[in-house]
């Protein structure tokens, strides 16, 4: 995957789809597109959704119980609220109103990662003077690892390199998302934050000394810029491509559910317009998805460390020990972690995979042009998710098990 290979599907500046949207702002662009009637449809259908309580991702309906647990004796990380903090003072009364919500707020689902506007929540950063977009994502920097921040920040300025490739800066920039903060930021006690917007989406929670950070949507078209950076999931992408290629003919026959992302096998409804293969984007915080693939039971020893490398990378955004923490919940798992792939394994084509087990959940899917004009699934465009199941997005479980011990 190269330049060259998004470049040879750059739209012309003066099409009708770039031009008629050119000097729009966000709000406009949300208006113009919310009267396509496919668009109406899809936006009802989410509103619905976010409408229904709060389940979480299962196999069957009924959410696991027992799967997440407070530590005992947490070790407090005081640099993320101090950040919020922070935050706070440099903000006028009517700022903090729009950031600042209750910890169990339902705008928490909101979130949505296309670039049109559906809920507004929190601040939007391009309207921020610098000063408070630097404080809020100092936020987002205290509460990530070093490697995992600056991978949010690649794809947030890939998204500014979008707008610059298709002359749209108003609308796709790398200050088009959406900030706010839930609680009351404490080392301790139940708070978070979120930021999301166009292939951005984190939900940060801290509680009783433990991080969560799911659900994550992350993505880009294209994955990649004219510098001389590897695209933005590379390294995630060449684990999967080893893990799948080492796969011997019976475990082959077992994990690659589909020949092709476009199998015509899929049953009706497993290809979204939208999302594509994504089973975990938004507003599916209650989606029952059943494990399909090959049970890591089945893997070898090596395989099955390759399966857990990727999926620390997806836990990359996690500061150390809270990664250490969540690894092993999700080692402890290992007969119940699946494995399912669609494509060719070789990297020649596009391809969707899933981890996915009692206490994680997490896709990669190549995707056909929005901006670009590839008609098909491509290597260039990349959206990625990231999933506590059975009721821990947003940090749920482990909000209620706080609660219990606290009230």
């Amino acid at each position: 995957m190269s330049a060259g290979s998004y470049r040879e599907n750059l739209i012309a500046l003066d099409d009708p789809m770039l031009a008629d949207v050119r000097g729009m702002d966000y709000e406009q662009f949300a208006a113009d597109r919310y009267a396509a009637p496919f668009l109406r449809e899809l936006l009802e259908y989410w509103k619905g959704l976010y409408d229904e309580p709060f389940v979480g991702i299962t196999t069957d309906g009924r959410p696991r119980e027992g799967l997440y647990a407070l530590p005992e004796h947490p070790e407090l990380d005081p640099r993320p609220s101090d950040a919020a903090l922070a935050l706070l003072d440099l903000l006028t009364p009517q700022q903090r109103v729009k950031l600042c919500y209750p910890i169990d707020a339902d705008e928490w689902r909101g979130w949505s990662n296309p670039e049109f506007v559906f809920f507004r929540i929190g601040l939007r950063l391009e309207e921020q003077s610098d000063e408070v977009v630097r404080a809020a994502l100092a936020v987002v920097e205290a509460s990530l690892s070093p490697a995992g921040y600056e991978r949010v920040a690649e794809a947030m300025a890939l998204n500014g390199f979008l707008g610059e490739l298709v002359d749209l800066p108003t609308i796709m920039n790398d200050r088009s998302y959406w900030f706010a903060l839930y609680g009351t930021p404490s080392p301790d006690e139940p708070w978070g934050w979120q930021l999301f917007g166009h292939h951005v989406a984190l939900n940060f929670v801290s509680v009783g000394g433990r991080h969560v950070i799911a659900p994550v949507f992350l993505g880009a078209e294209p994955a990649l810029s004219d510098d001389e950076r590897p695209p933005l999931f590379d390294a995630r992408e060449q684990l999967a491509i080893a893990l799948a290629e080492s796969l011997d003919d019976e475990q082959r026959g077992v994990a690659v559910v589909y020949s092709s992302v476009l199998d015509q096998a899929m049953p009706e409804g497993r290809l979204h317009p939208a999302d594509e293969r994504h089973v975990a984007g938004a507003f599916r915080d209650n989606r029952v998805v059943p494990y399909e693939g090959i049970s890591a039971a089945a893997l070898s020893d090596d395989q099955w460390s390759s399966l857990r490398a990727i999926a620390e990378d997806f836990l990359l955004l996690l500061v150390e020990p809270q990664r250490q923490i969540t690894v092993a919940e999700f080692e402890a798992h290992r007969d119940e972690t699946f494995f399912s792939w669609y494509g060719a394994t070789d990297g020649t084509q596009p391809f969707y995979f899933r981890i996915h087990s009692p206490v994680l959940l997490a896709e990669l899917d190549h995707h056909a042009g929005v901006w670009l004009n590839n008609r098909l699934p491509a290597r260039f465009h990349v959206h990625t998710t990231l999933r506590m199941p059975n009721g821990n997005d947003y940090g749920r479980a482990l909000r209620d098990a706080w609660k219990i011990a606290h009230d």
